[in-house]
Parts: structure tokens; sequence; C-alpha cells
């Protein structure tokens, strides 16, 4: 019986990695996310798209998406590979402590983050208006 459940144990992983995706998209557990739609930061469409391992930047993201809607953050598996996001790790945070992620691969929502704290609106404010801020100065470049 030990040698089966050890086995067992290194073959199947039990846990999976659970990801994170802030917007303000309305979907439903088994849509894809995938390239090809407005991004959450930028008026384009770009040919990746993000995710996170924490709930923190996923709340960022859902907080500073652009567009109309309820905040939203999903549960998503990733169907491809993942990347480092250049855009965090290169320029603000080496090491990726956000653990931000970008796929050119869907990623498949698997659930929704019925509660969640957001973050304070002054600070909400704040990093909206650093975003302005960098947009009117023609700083806010999407790596790609």
């Amino acid at each position: 019986m030990k040698d089966k459940l050890t086995k067992s144990a290194v073959t199947v992983p039990i846990f999976r990695q659970t990801y994170f995706h802030g917007t303000k998209a309305d979907l439903k557990i088994g849509d894809l996310i995938s390239t090809g739609f407005d991004s959450n930061f930028v008026d384009r469409k770009l040919k990746h798209i993000y995710l996170s391992a924490t709930l923190n930047a996923a709340i960022w993201g859902a907080e500073l998406a652009l567009g109309e809607g309820r905040e939203r953050i999903y549960l998503v598996e990733a169907t491809g590979e993942l990347e480092d996001d250049p855009n965090v790790t290169n320029k603000r945070f080496p090491g990726n402590p956000t653990m931000s992620y970008r796929s050119l691969q869907p990623f498949k929502v698997i659930g929704e983050v019925a509660v969640w704290q957001s973050h304070s609106l002054q600070d909400v404010q704040a990093m909206k208006q650093g975003l302005e801020d960098r947009k009117a100065q023609g700083n806010v470049v999407i790596e790609e």
C-alpha cells in the first residue's frame, strides 16, 4: 500500500498552482480568456494575456481595468506556457515578487473570487493618476 501511495504521489500532481486574472469582463466558468481583446491598461489589443499567482496583483488588475462593469477576480488555469511578465519584473520588481506572468495561449476560467478586499480609494486614485500622468508623457509602454 505504501508503495502505491508513494508512486501515485510522485506521478500525479495533487495540487495545482492557483492563478488569478483581474478584469471587468463578465465571464463564466469554462470560458477562455484569450488574446485579441482590449487590454486592461492600454487602449489597444495585446498579443499576450496576463495573470498572477498573487491575489493582490489581480486586485490591481481589476481595479485599474478600463471600461465599464463590475471589478472581478477570476481563478484561471493556464493552457500553455507562461513566462514572467517583463513589464513588471524587468522594470519595477526584479525577481517577480508579484508572481505576474503572461502567455500567448488562453486561460480557462475555473472559478471566481467572490469576496476580496479592495485597495483604498486613495491608493486606487493615486495609481490611476500615475498611469494617466505616464500616458500624457508618452511613458506607458507595454513590452510585447
